[in-house]
């Protein structure tokens, strides 16, 4: 029998699962019991909810393609990345090379860092198909370790695509203003404040930060369906 991708070390090729985390009623619940602010954000959204992206590969490649640029950019320069690369498996992205990648408009140092990551994954220097057992640090600990991937990218990857419940990207601008508007009237908030106001969100701090995020971009909500990190902020468009 053939190998699977996944044993080949690759991304599956079939189309993201899109789902609903299993914790995420019961977290609106708790979380609308314990916080007056959530209990009157929560409800302005009813049932948007955080939508997960099931191949490891790809959520890690789009968002070295969406660094430090706008989401319009993004969107163009992976658009023209699954051009080149249809599958977007790492054996078809090592195979496509620099060349052609920076064709795709991404910089020379992206090149290096999305190839960096196809490498990790061909080579099994990462352990997906592990993550799921393994716990937040040592997901981040492992992630951190291919190039151009820090923290808030290791947490985002939490979030979307492992789903994981109790994530707080502090290094992230969209948390953070979330909590100044919503619990301070605007006024700056530091790490130590937002730790604060976070630890009455245990254990669903990812369910708290996403209500937060849609709190700054109204919008985006009613295309949730889609949401993805990235945009301004660190919001998820």
């Amino acid at each position: 029998m053939m190998p699977t991708s996944r044993e080949n070390g690759e991304a599956p090729m079939e189309a993201p699962v899109k789902q609903v985390p299993a914790y995420w009623e019961e977290a609106k619940i708790e979380l609308m019991k314990r916080d007056r602010i959530m209990k009157k954000l929560i409800p302005q959204f009813g049932d948007l909810h955080l939508v997960g992206h099931s191949d490891p590969f790809t959520t890690l490649a789009r968002s070295l393609v969406g660094q430090q640029i706008t989401p319009k950019a993004a969107d163009a320069a992976w658009k023209k990345l699954l051009l080149a690369c249809p599958k977007c498996t790492p054996t078809q992205v090592l195979k496509a090379g620099a060349e052609q990648l920076a064709a795709c408009g991404l910089s020379k140092r992206k090149t290096e860092y999305i190839l960096d990551l196809a490498d990790h994954f061909k080579a099994r220097r990462v352990h997906a198909s592990q993550w799921d057992q393994m716990d937040d640090e040592a997901v981040i600990a492992e992630l951190v370790q291919i190039r151009g991937i820090g923290r808030w990218t290791a947490e985002m990857f939490l979030i979307f695509n492992l789903l994981r419940p109790n994530v707080l990207p502090l290094d992230d601008p969209g948390l953070i203003q979330g909590i100044s508007v919503n619990y301070f009237s605007g006024e700056p908030v530091s790490r130590s404040d937002a730790r604060e106001v976070s630890a009455n969100w245990e254990p669903w701090r990812t369910v708290a930060t996403w209500y937060l995020w849609r709190s700054l971009d109204p919008a985006a909500a009613a295309i949730a369906s889609d949401a993805t990190p990235g945009g301004p902020a660190g919001t998820v468009k």
